[in-house]
């Protein structure tokens, strides 16, 4: 063989390490400080099985960015890093070097916007803004028609800034009331691009699998690290520097406040705050891997609309397992412990909520 023959990739040796790898995976979830709870553990399992097939969608069937199309990588049944349940997200890979069109219409979720970040998930857990567009900059056609140029060359309208390590666009629309709005429909396609995919190689193969598996090992990781930090001040909201989530691939205009929650079958978890003004609010529970609870089934979230306020103008929320007639209430699902996010967004004020255990009777 010569020096410039690059050894040939066996895709047979690619697949036994991937699932290597993913068994590694599970070293996070029998972690010595994770609760030796079965429905923690069995929440971490499939929670690593939905990270694994959001993985290969990405860096395998997604993958490339010649042929771009919008996937989602956090839905109803496969979440990351506290899910927003009012959020709808579309994802596409691109190349920060390359031009892309991104069309469509506008839905009726009051919420827009749209992001290119240079994701390194796979590499250090974060994913660093490149470009952003909110609703309000986006110059829309009378029914909601959009054209947008993602490129690192400034466009005279409706411009997404890219760098050249841009990796993923990613969309996000937002409801206030999910049963009545609707998300829109988005195409996105190369500027220039060549005219048919290149055929799969066993080294794109093997690259895709390798960058999965870390996806899955770096998610896990990343968020398991962020319930140990939540869980040093639990019941609480302390004040967290924000970089902090942004780099985890935040929105700018929201302020996250977590916590980490753990009561009793007899307890509540009782929280006071009063919004401040902001076009959008939202709190809700989550598992101790910061997925969201069902909420396709189960009252778990609660927002701006959907809240019945205090006469003074506060809000009152009440994580049980039961529904105890006082507050709104979130349902624990069965779960003893987990974490919990409140998030501002659009506020000048961030104001941290109280909050407290109480009996569930007394209530």
């Amino acid at each position: 063989m010569s020096q410039k023959e690059a050894p040939a990739v066996d895709p047979a040796r690619a697949w036994r390490e991937f699932c290597a790898r993913l068994a590694e995976a599970g070293d996070i979830v029998l972690a010595p400080d994770v609760p030796d709870d079965p429905l923690i553990r069995a929440e971490g399992f499939r929670y690593l099985s939905r990270l694994t097939r959001l993985g290969l969608e990405q860096y395998l069937e997604a993958s490339d960015p010649d042929f771009p199309f919008f996937y989602q990588l956090s839905h109803e049944t496969a979440k990351i890093g506290a899910d927003n349940p009012d959020n709808v997200y579309w994802n596409a890979a691109i190349r920060g070097d390359c031009d892309y069109r991104i069309t469509g219409r506008r839905g009726s979720m009051f919420y827009f916007s749209i992001v290119a970040n240079a994701m390194r998930y796979h590499i250090d857990g974060s994913a660093h803004a490149t470009g952003q567009l909110l609703d309000t900059e986006i110059e829309f056609g009378p029914d909601g028609e959009l054209e947008i140029i993602a490129s690192c060359t400034p466009q005279p309208r409706n411009w997404l800034r890219l760098e050249p390590d841009a990796s993923v666009i990613v969309l996000r629309q937002s409801a206030l009331d999910r049963a009545s709005e609707r998300g829109g429909e988005f195409h996105i396609e190369r500027i220039g691009g060549p005219a048919q995919p290149a055929a799969l190689t066993a080294g794109r193969l093997a690259g895709g699998l390798a960058n999965a598996a870390q996806f899955v090992k770096g998610i896990a990781g990343t968020f398991a690290n962020w319930t140990r930090l939540f869980r040093e001040h639990p019941n609480t909201f302390p004040a967290i520097d924000q970089a902090m989530f942004q780099k985890g691939g935040g929105a700018k205009d929201i302020y996250y406040a977590h916590a980490y929650w753990r009561i009793a079958p007899d307890e509540a978890w009782v929280i006071e705050v009063t919004p401040p003004e902001c076009y959008y609010w939202n709190f809700q529970l989550d598992n101790w891997w910061m997925e969201s609870f069902d909420y396709r089934f189960r009252q778990i979230t609660v927002n701006k609309r959907s809240a019945r306020l205090e006469p003074d103008g506060s809000v009152r929320i009440v994580c049980a397992a039961r529904d105890p007639g006082a507050g709104n209430w979130i349902d624990t699902c069965g779960h003893r412990e987990g974490t919990a996010l409140l998030r501002w967004a659009g506020a000048t004020e961030h104001p941290l909520p109280r909050a407290r255990i109480v009996k569930l009777a007394s209530l």
